[in-house]
This record gives C-alpha cells, structure tokens and sequence, in this order.
C-alpha cells in the first residue's frame, strides 16, 4: 500500500468536518466559547462594579494589598512566580487577589488531585525495585543512586539493567520502528501522546492498530482533551470505538471556567505488550516526521526500550487511564503473564519516571538541575523553549561558572512569537556566566534531550519552561552508562554544526520589538 492510499484510508475512516467559521460558530466549539466567555464577561463586570466603588475604598485596597504581598512572601511560591503575582496584585489588588485564590483553591481539579493520589499510592510497590540493582548503582554511582531515590518519592520509578535502549536522532526514524514494533503485538498497545493530527504518521499507525484490534490485541489510546479543538473532531473516540479502539480525551475541555484546564497531558507514551516502550518528544503528526514543513526541518528526538523498563511506562500509562475508572488493572496487564522473562543484563541503568503537577515534587526540574550539579566536563542540552524560573538558571550557570561546558540548542526557526522573545530574555545572564547558546537554523528544535560526561541524560517530554517543569503530565527516560548515550553525543555534536552561535553582537542585532515583548512577558512568564 503507497504512503497516498494509507493517509488516504485515515482520513476516510475518521473524515473530519469541514473547518469553516460558520461551522465553527454553530458547533459544539462555539457554543463551549460562547458560554465561557459569558461567564468571563460576568466576572469581570463584578469586578467592574467594585471598581466604580474605588474612591470610597481606597484606603481598604491599600490594606488589603499590603496584607496580600506579605501573604505572597511567605508562601510556598517559587521566587520567579511570586513576582509575577506581587506585580498582579500590586496593579489590580481585587481581580489580581481573585485570580490567585482561584488558581489555589483547586476548582475544577480538586477531585483528580484526590484520585491522582489514591492511584498513585496504589501503584507503589506494582513494579518491585530489584535490590540487587539498587546495590550495585550505590557502588558505582552514589549520586545516581541518590537520584534514584528521590525520584522513587513520588511514585514507582524503579531502577532497571536488564533494558535495551535505541536512540532515534529524528522523529522519521522513531515512526519507522515503531511501525515494525507495532506489527509484532499479540497482547496490548497502549498509545498517549499530547498532538494527534490525521494525516500520512497517524494514518498508518492507525491502519495497523485498526488490524490489531480485529485481531484480538487490547488497543487503548489516549489524547490531550486539547485535541478536540486543534486536530481532531469532538466525537473521535466515538469513531475510533468503530474500528475496536478504546479512546479517551484527558481533561476535554466544557464550557465551564476551571483550573483544571491548565493541567495538560504533555506525554509521549507507547507500549507494546509491555516489553517495548517509546518515548521522547515526537507526537502522532505529520510535521514530527517532516512529511509537512513547519518551522522549516523539525528536529526530534525518542528512545525505544526493550526490556523490564518498559514495564515502567505501561504503568505510567494505566495511572492516567484509571483517573475515571473505578477499578484499576495493574495487576492484569502487569502480571507475569503479560511479561517477558527477565532478559540477560545491559550495559547501564535506565530509569522511567514521571512528573505530575499535583503534588508537591518537581521531578522534571530537579533531574535536570541534579545532571548539572554533579557534572564534571559538559552538560549538553536540546530544549524547544527556554522560560526559565530563579532556581533552573542559577543551576545552569553555576555549572558553567565551576568550568563544566554548558551547552544550550533552541531553535532557529520558532514556532511561537512569545516563547521566542521570552527565550532570548534569558540569553544575556546566560553568556555572562559562560552558557554557550546555538540556535538551530535549519528550523525548530522540539528535542528535550539533556547528556552528559558521556555516562548520563534523558530523553523525553520536558522542557526547560514552566509548562512542562510546573503544569504538565510529563514523563522521561534517565539513562546512566548506556551504549546509546554515545549516540546521543553523536547526533549532538552534528546538530551544533547546523548552528548558528548566539553572542553579544547578534543579541545587540535583535529587533528592538522583540526585546521590548520578552521583558514584558517575562512579568507573567509562571502564568504561560
């Protein structure tokens, strides 16, 4: 079958409607705007009548707004985040008091903080940490090992020497052994990722999971609700349930006004039978794979393990899908049954983990921060944005200020104006402590790949931007002595030669408008 006739077959079998703005006005989209924007309007004009009432209130403001500030200063807040909240409050003390109470008392998420919870407990302990593992990383490694420990604080992130790690350098690659790997399922295939978008990649991924699915193999997949309103119709799960695939849509978004809308699901997952895993930051569409230009080259990377590891990921997976169910079924798909017998040992230990924003850890963070301070000859890092808090800058060029070459690849060719400017923002304190900083110009960069001193790094969903460090689902793989680290390094060095190098002569040539848009983003950078 041509490439032609398998997009051609996804797009029949999940034909989209037609995307004009009458359609749009008239649908389930614009009624979703129409009555969120009302209750937007109907806020704000609360605020307006108190507003009209000011004179007479002034000297209450002012208090309230003092007692507001000292609040914030004692909070729990990261230090970057609380100016952005002084500033708010300082400049609209009620709406700016508000909006805080709103983003912290947990409307619309409080209950899937309680079930995350509840799941998360329940999973511990799923997959035993072998202790043998555990004994030989403190011998050889000490601070890997006290990463480890830490990271197995927030959920059931064992440490594994018995998986095969293949590094995939573009997103062309990853899709081409996925759809070899795919064709192998006898038992299950679990699919998560952030952006699917039907066209060539999801058009035959789709063929093949509608194949399996006849034949008898468990087909799950689930969606970023964000999807609905950006690639994919309202009702696809529906259509997918035609073709003997479960779907669901994490967090779809409803016409009500809820904190639960800033908590996206950024993962990249597959799981095949639960001995093949993938992940990285290629998602199911056609510009991952440059079979449609976006931003000129789009440049990605993903891993593919092959072992006990991957087991890590199925129950990352069956975590989320339990959010709305009422028994979870860890034991079913994580049972011996479903496993494959522990394969002869690897060079090097891998690591799964996952970052979730209702709790109180920052794993994405601190696993990056931890590589930087225990480095000692480089930390060479791929990011797509760089909207850093106080803590991830500091630990960024105080690596480079101990004499450690920290290396930093953004894109050349953005795909947001403001994620942009906000990026350069950080250049100037970046040089001055001896980061060096590439720009990648055949076009975007959408790798998080972070290696260093050729013994460790991670490849994943994170970035280096508040998003992904405080308000997303994520998930990664930190690898420590793996073969394919040298591969990493590899594909590093030769991306850094299709750069252009930041300095303080080209940051003097940036247009002045874009200057002036990174400083004033850089106020509510922690809301992005």
């Amino acid at each position: 079958m041509t490439n032609e006739e398998t997009q051609s077959m996804g797009i029949r079998l999940l034909k989209k409607g037609q995307k004009g703005l009458i359609h749009a006005l008239f649908s389930r989209f614009g009624v979703i705007l129409l009555l969120f924007l009302l209750q937007v309007a109907i806020l704000f004009s609360v605020f307006i009548w108190f507003r009209d009432l000011q004179p007479y209130i002034s000297g209450l403001m002012t208090t309230f707004a003092v007692v507001m500030v000292l609040y914030l200063l004692n909070s729990r807040y990261d230090p970057t985040a609380k100016i952005t909240w002084l500033v708010i409050i300082m400049l609209m003390p009620v709406f700016g008091a508000f909006l805080l109470w709103f983003t912290k008392s947990e409307i619309g998420h409080r209950l899937i903080k309680r079930r995350v919870d509840q799941i998360t407990k329940q999973a511990k302990g799923c997959i035993p940490q072998d202790a043998e593992v555990i004994r030989r990383l403190e011998q050889e490694a000490p601070g890997v090992s006290a990463l480890a420990h830490y990271v197995g604080r927030s959920g059931c992130h064992p440490v594994f020497d018995d998986t095969a790690v293949t590094y995939f350098p573009v997103g062309e690659r990853k899709w081409e052994e996925m759809l070899r790997q795919l064709e192998k399922a006898q038992h299950y295939i679990f699919l998560e990722y952030f952006i699917v978008d039907e066209g060539l990649m999801w058009g035959k991924v789709l063929e093949i999971l509608r194949k399996k699915a006849a034949e008898g193999v468990e087909v799950r997949l689930m969606i970023d609700g964000f999807c609905e309103f950006t690639t994919l119709s309202h009702n696809y799960p529906e259509k997918l349930k035609q073709l003997g695939i479960k779907c669901k849509l994490f967090a779809p978004l409803t016409p009500f006004v809820s904190t639960h809308y800033n908590y996206r699901d950024h993962r990249k997952i597959l799981v095949i039978d639960g001995h093949t895993a993938f992940t990285g930051g290629v998602n199911l569409a056609d510009e991952y794979i440059n079979h449609k230009k976006k931003h000129g080259h789009w440049k990605d990377t993903a891993v593919m393990l092959e072992g006990q590891a991957a087991q890590s990921f199925a129950l990352m997976f069956l975590e989320m899908w339990g959010i709305e169910e009422k028994e979870l079924e860890f034991e079913r798909f994580l049972s011996k049954a479903a496993v494959p017998q522990k394969g002869e040992k690897t060079p090097g230990y891998v690591m799964p983990y996952g970052d979730c924003p209702l709790d109180e850890d920052r794993v994405g963070e601190r696993v990056y921060m931890d590589i930087l301070n225990r480095a000692h000859k480089y930390v060479h890092i791929m990011t797509p944005y760089l909207i850093l808090d106080g803590e991830m800058e500091t630990a960024l060029k105080f690596a480079a200020e101990r004499g450690v070459d920290v290396k930093l690849i953004l894109p050349g060719i953005p795909d947001k104006r403001t994620a942009y400017a906000l990026a350069k923002s950080h250049y100037r304190s970046l040089l001055d402590s001896g980061v060096r900083i590439y720009e990648y110009t055949p076009g975007f960069v959408h790798a998080k790949l972070f290696v260093s001193d050729d013994q460790e790094g991670v490849v994943g969903t994170i970035n280096l931007d508040y998003r992904s460090l405080y308000h997303h689902f994520e998930c990664a793989a930190y690898l420590y002595g793996m073969p394919c680290l040298a591969d990493m390094e590899t594909d590093y060095q030769a991306t850094l030669a299709q750069c252009r190098t930041v300095t303080y002569e080209t940051l003097k040539a940036e247009p002045w408008s874009r200057k002036l848009l990174g400083c004033i983003m850089k106020i509510v950078a922690p809301l992005m």
